[in-house]
C-alpha cells in the first residue's frame, strides 16, 4: 500500500465563495499513476471547506452560499466575533467539513455524473488556501 501527497494552492475572491477545484486533483491523481484506491482531498483551514456537489449548474455554488447565510447569520452576537469577526465563517466551515473522500477505480475519481469537488470560501477574499490531496493505493 502506497500514499502519495501533493498540494496545491487556490486563490479566491470574494467573502463567500464556492469554487471547483475537480480538474486540479484529477491532474494530481492522473501524475500519481494510481489506479485503484482512494483519494482525499483536504482543506488546513478552519473558514475553508470541501465538498462534493453538482457540477452543472453554477447557481448551486450560490444556492449554497444562500443557504448556509440563512441558516449562520454573520455577527450575530457570535462570542467568536469578538476576538477576530469571523465566528460565521467557522461555523459554516465545520458544517460543510474540512474534507471528503472518493474511490478511485482505473485511475479515474469516481465521482457521479454531476459531481465535481469544490473549496468552499468563508472569510475571503484569500491569496493561498491550501488544498492538500493524499492518494492511496
Amino acid at each position: 500500500m502506497a500514499c502519495v501527497h501533493k498540494s496545491f494552492v487556490v486563490q479566491t475572491n470574494a467573502h463567500n465563495e464556492v469554487i471547483d477545484i475537480t480538474p486540479t486533483v484529477e491532474d494530481l491523481l492522473a501524475t500519481s499513476g494510481v489506479k485503484q484506491g482512494q483519494c482525499t482531498v483536504y482543506t488546513p483551514h478552519a473558514t475553508a471547506a470541501i465538498t462534493i456537489n453538482e457540477n452543472a449548474d453554477p447557481n448551486i455554488g450560490v444556492d449554497l452560499i444562500a443557504a448556509l447565510k440563512k441558516c449562520v447569520v454573520e455577527h450575530d452576537n457570535w462570542l467568536h466575533d469578538r476576538i477576530d469577526n469571523n465566528a460565521a465563517a467557522h461555523i459554516k466551515a465545520a458544517i460543510i467539513g474540512p474534507s471528503v473522500t472518493i474511490p478511485i477505480n482505473k485511475g479515474k475519481l469516481t465521482l457521479g455524473t454531476w459531481q465535481n469537488l469544490f473549496l468552499c470560501e468563508f472569510d475571503g477574499p484569500r491569496q493561498r488556501r491550501q488544498v492538500l490531496v493524499s492518494i492511496l493505493s
